[in-house]
């Protein structure tokens, strides 16, 4: 069994030091890339569809293996598989960099996906496993918040980057952080397992779900409903084959809990609408309003700083009043800065058209992501942190795979290089994601109990 540590104790942060960095080398990296699309679009010569599958070529592979990492991590050693999972993504990370045409930057990204997945659910599997239990609500938040600060800073970053050293830089950038991650993990972390882990992994389970996403998210993009069916009909299979299996990947007693079910849906709504409607703000950015790529990432600094900030105090919040009313008031702020963030046109004002909405926005986030992720952990038990949290995850990322791969379709968009048309269809995506924000607001409020954590029912 494991020795737990206090969260103020040497040991205890630097176990959260290397589940921020290990977690955020999947997180910065969405955004990093989200900022150096145009340039990449230029460079390789691609059109939308090939920028849409440089984002979702990554996490398709994230949400489809993310489950088998988790079982992976619960069965062989947290530890040793987060450290996998951290070198897999520096070797795909090169991979990128040096790729020469947009169908290998795709390729590599398929296979940093399937590292990410290894590192994503090991990071919070880590922090439930081996810090002391009351202190894990802010250790959550300090996940969150911190890991929420390398999503935000990830276009400031990419964006100086790119202007200083190309976007091929925006990959390279991971090589110093994994080494940095593999470090602490080998000489801070203690190594845990789930002693009720099953002896087989369902990779039956894994394959049907990478198939049947990567098909879905083929029709989607390319607008081809017969894939789509298939992409959907391969999905019901895995449900089916999940209920079936001796050893599934998602147990179905975690849905026992009524705050479990609740929460993944929420998690469903909310981050379609982030993964979506973040990936076409930063575009909007660059392709309308006509800032460079370091100006629109210097335009996001207001969320690292509200994130960094507040969510702890969130984290905090929710372990001690339950995560109703987070879960609740932040999807709904984050709609108001979708809305706000309409205004942002040609020659957009800083201060008028574009701050207002990332302070909503900002203030949103930091209210709902660390009450979210504890939410997941405290409706199971410690044992089983490493397949909820992963669940959590393959939930997150699948819902952000469809809404990048669908909502430029939806809106209209089928170009980068007309700045209105792409305006265009912009406001019409963020109403969209608006929709589902609120939608996941209004299933946190009708279905999340305010107690600090559920009996299964």
């Amino acid at each position: 069994m494991t020795t737990t540590s206090p969260l103020a104790s040497t040991r205890g942060r630097w176990i959260v030091l290397a589940t921020v960095l290990g977690s955020s080398l999947a997180m910065l990296d969405g955004f990093v890339v989200n900022i150096a699309l145009p340039k990449i679009g230029t460079d390789l010569d691609t059109d939308v569809a090939g920028l849409q599958w440089t984002v979702t070529g990554y996490t398709l592979t994230l949400a489809a293996f993310i489950l088998l990492g988790g079982s992976l991590s619960d069965r062989l050693g947290r530890r040793k598989v987060f450290v996998w999972g951290t070198t897999g993504f520096a070797i795909a990370s090169l991979m990128c960099a040096v790729s020469p045409t947009v169908q290998l930057l795709i390729a590599a990204r398929v296979v940093q996906g399937v590292a990410g997945a290894m590192v994503t659910p090991g990071s919070l599997a880590l922090i439930s496993a081996s810090i002391d239990a009351e202190d894990r609500g802010a250790a959550v938040g300090l996940w969150s918040g911190l890991g929420g600060v390398a999503s935000a800073a990830g276009p400031l970053l990419g964006g100086w980057l790119v202007e200083i050293a190309g976007w091929r830089s925006v990959f390279l950038i991971n090589l110093p952080l994994a080494a940095a991650v593999v470090a602490v993990s080998m000489l801070h972390v203690p190594e845990s397992h789930d002693p009720n882990a099953p002896a087989k992994l369902d990779v039956l389970g894994a394959l049907i779900a990478a198939v049947g996403l990567g098909a879905l998210t083929y029709g989607l993009i390319a607008a081809t409903w017969p894939i789509s069916v298939v992409g959907v009909a391969l999905m019901v299979a895995f449900v089916v084959v999940e209920r079936r299996s001796a050893h599934p990947l998602v147990p179905p007693s975690l849905f026992a809990s009524r705050l479990f079910d609740a929460t993944n849906l929420v998690t469903f709504a909310v981050y379609a609408a982030l993964g979506g409607g973040f990936f076409l703000v930063i575009l909007q950015l660059q392709i309308v309003s006509g800032y460079s790529p370091l100006t629109a990432g210097i335009a996001t600094v207001p969320v690292t700083i509200l994130m960094l900030v507040l969510s702890p105090s969130a984290g905090r919040w929710a372990q001690r009043h339950g995560p109703r009313i987070p879960m609740t008031v932040g999807p709904g702020l984050v709609a108001l800065g979708m809305l706000a963030m309409v205004r942002i046109g040609t020659e957009a004002s800083y201060l008028v058209d574009v701050l207002p909405g990332l302070l909503i926005f900002g203030l949103g986030l930091s209210a709902l992501v660390a009450p979210l992720t504890t939410a997941v952990l405290s409706s199971v038990s410690p044992e089983e942190a490493g397949v909820a949290s992963g669940v959590n995850n393959a939930v997150a990322r699948t819902s952000q795979l469809l809404a990048v791969a669908a909502l430029p379709g939806l809106a209209g968009i089928s170009t980068f290089t007309d700045p209105h048309a792409f305006g265009q269809g912009f406001r019409i995506a963020m109403y969209i994601s608006a929709g589902l924000l609120v939608a996941g607001g209004a299933i946190a409020y009708a279905m999340v109990s305010d107690q600090r954590s559920q009996e299964p029912v």
